[in-house]
């Protein structure tokens, strides 16, 4: 369901409509199958005007299953569209997820529009004769749901076909599978009459330019190589892998040649322990981090205040307390940020507004950093 959100919201933003998203993993590890803990969502809200949130009452809904129906079905308001995939309601589902009866079939969704397809038997006959188990070709269903909804909203498919076959260019098959059932549920809106309406949003009204899809964390690992440019200084990334925030580390160590040198430590100790050692040697030490790793760097942050050296402490917030919840987004450290040390040990604190706003807040908190030799947090969150 993220890759069918991302590729749907791609199509979205290169029709020029504006757009918000709410991309939503579950927090538990390998949550089992078919439960509520264990849904997966991507909500995305786009208008012909500015969108400032991703909104709360969906006006469509597409469930793969019972578990994704229930867990999302009073957020939509009477009259919305919900498109279900009839393949997985069997008793066991239902059960599983406290179903007495099918919902499809006892009067409960009689205030909404329900298109009830058979979407897992479409793709598996879409695919048929591309040589695929029928666990592997029924895995392109995602695909399927996509172009139905694309041609629900007008949307053209070939930036995804592009995107398809590149992503799975070492599968042909994969790649062949997933293509056709993307032009099978397009095709399936299109011929069926199933749909009686289909919508087109007006693109939105931007000013003229180039634009780009970029989420926070690589606009925050641009701006923090820019930082470095500008000052003429190396850059030290010592960091241990932590949700949200790893995908700096991961993009960071990619640029060698622009001076970065990206360190993955034994623990959150060590990694902030090396970037301040870099500050003293001369670079500009960044470590990344979420709110449990910031709790355990807070005595060296406390450290580098009184030496006078300046860090950049990147925390990409989750929701909290503990170890917290790794894929819930809560922004959470505030209060840590500000006064989470022993004895009078301040710190500035740059929060970034929204996802491109991560490229200037970086910059801005490197060059605090530099200027009155001190660290400097820089509160991202994980819906940036």
């Amino acid at each position: 369901m993220q890759l069918t959100g991302d590729r749907f919201t791609s199509e979205t933003a290169s029709f020029g409509n504006d757009l918000s998203t709410l991309p939503n993993f579950p927090a538990e590890i390998r949550a089992p199958q078919g439960t509520l803990p264990g849904v997966s969502s991507f909500q995305v809200h786009f208008a012909d005007h500015d969108i400032m949130t991703p909104g709360d009452r969906p006006d469509v809904l597409v469930a793969m299953n019972p578990a994704a129906l229930k867990a999302n079905l009073g957020d939509l308001p009477r009259g919305a569209t919900i498109i279900v995939d009839t393949h997985d309601f069997t008793k066991r589902a239902l059960a599983k997820v406290g179903y007495e009866a099918s919902p499809l079939d006892d009067g409960s969704l009689d205030g909404y529009h329900v298109h009830s397809l058979g979407l897992t038997d479409l793709t598996l006959q879409a695919v048929d004769g591309l040589g695929l188990s029928r666990k592997d070709a029924g895995r392109a269903k995602n695909m399927f749901a996509l172009g139905l909804v694309s041609w629900l909203y007008s949307r053209q498919i070939d930036s995804t076909v592009g995107f398809l076959e590149k992503k799975f260019a070492t599968k042909p098959d994969v790649a062949a599978a997933n293509v056709a059932a993307l032009k099978a549920g397009w095709n399936y809106g299109e011929t069926t009459e199933d749909f009686s309406v289909t919508y087109e949003v007006k693109p939105a009204a931007m000013p003229a330019g180039t634009y780009r899809n970029i989420s926070g964390n690589l606009a925050l690992a641009y701006g923090l190589l820019a930082a470095g440019q500008r000052a003429e200084l190396p850059i030290f990334l010592g960091a241990y892998p932590i949700t949200p925030a790893s995908d700096v580390l991961h993009e960071l160590s990619k640029h060698k040649r622009f001076g970065v040198r990206a360190f993955q430590a034994e623990d959150e100790i060590a990694a902030i322990g090396a970037a301040l050692g870099a500050s003293f040697g001369g670079a500009l030490g960044i470590t990344t981090s979420s709110g449990p790793g910031v709790a355990l760097k807070s005595e060296t942050i406390g450290l580098a205040v009184s030496l006078e050296l300046p860090l950049v402490v990147v925390d990409v917030q989750r929701g909290g307390p503990s170890t917290g919840l790794p894929t819930k987004t809560e922004q959470s450290d505030l209060l840590q940020a500000m006064f989470g040390r022993n004895g009078e040990a301040p710190v500035p604190i740059v929060a970034p507004r929204s996802p491109s706003d991560c490229f200037d807040a970086a910059l801005e908190a490197a060059r605090i950093a530099l200027t009155y030799r001190t660290p400097v947090f820089l509160l991202s969150d994980g819906y940036l």
